[in-house]
């Protein structure tokens, strides 16, 4: 009976300091601020970028050059929503099938803007120590042929943030830090 009492005392002691130490893993308002401030340019960026690969103007070499730089933006398997006024599915794709699609999209000119981005939800923490939150953009598409082929659409997208811990070593220190990682974008609305 003294042994089960010793083995609840130490299960409940393993239980409070791991509760205590996952709450000092809890993000500072400060840095919280700091890491809505990154995962929005890294929104931005991406956007940059879509803008770059998209462009009729863009040298195939500079596109895939920027298309790698996109892809670091991400967590690994993330996906795309593509939709169309044409069609009601919406179709996902991996982030490099994506910007390879968007390449080879058959107009002459194409021009991709993003606007109104913002916060839809507040990081929440999750079980394996990630926050999760939620940035919603808006996508202004517009592709016309020489031939006077003209498409255009707005789209609502919702972008998934990952916050999670990281570690590097810096002159043979181990430095822990933030990283925010961009997941799956998926398409909310799509209008005129």
């Amino acid at each position: 009976m003294i042994k089960l009492k010793y083995l609840f005392g130490i299960i409940f002691s393993l239980l409070v300091i791991g509760n205590i130490s996952a709450q000092k893993a809890d993000i500072s308002p400060e840095r919280k601020q700091a890491i809505d401030s990154l995962a929005l340019e890294k929104v931005r960026d991406l956007s940059k970028y879509i803008s770059i690969i998209g462009s009729k103007k863009t040298p195939y070499s500079e596109a895939q050059r920027v298309m790698d730089r996109a892809e670091e933006l991400f967590a690994p398997d993330s996906e795309m929503g593509v939709s169309s006024l044409n069609r009601k599915e919406i179709t996902y794709y991996k982030v490099r099938k994506y910007f390879e699609r968007l390449i080879a999209l058959n107009y002459d000119k194409v021009t991709i803007s993003w606007y109104d981005i913002h916060y839809i939800s507040d990081l929440e923490r999750q079980p394996d120590g990630r926050y999760v939150g939620v940035v919603t953009i808006y996508q202004r598409f517009e592709g016309t042929s020489e031939d006077g082929m003209k498409y255009k659409d707005t789209t609502k997208k919702d972008i998934t943030i990952y916050v999670e811990r990281k570690k590097t070593q810096i002159s043979g220190r181990t430095v822990e830090f933030w990283d925010v990682l961009l997941g799956d974008i998926r398409v909310s609305e799509t209008s005129a």
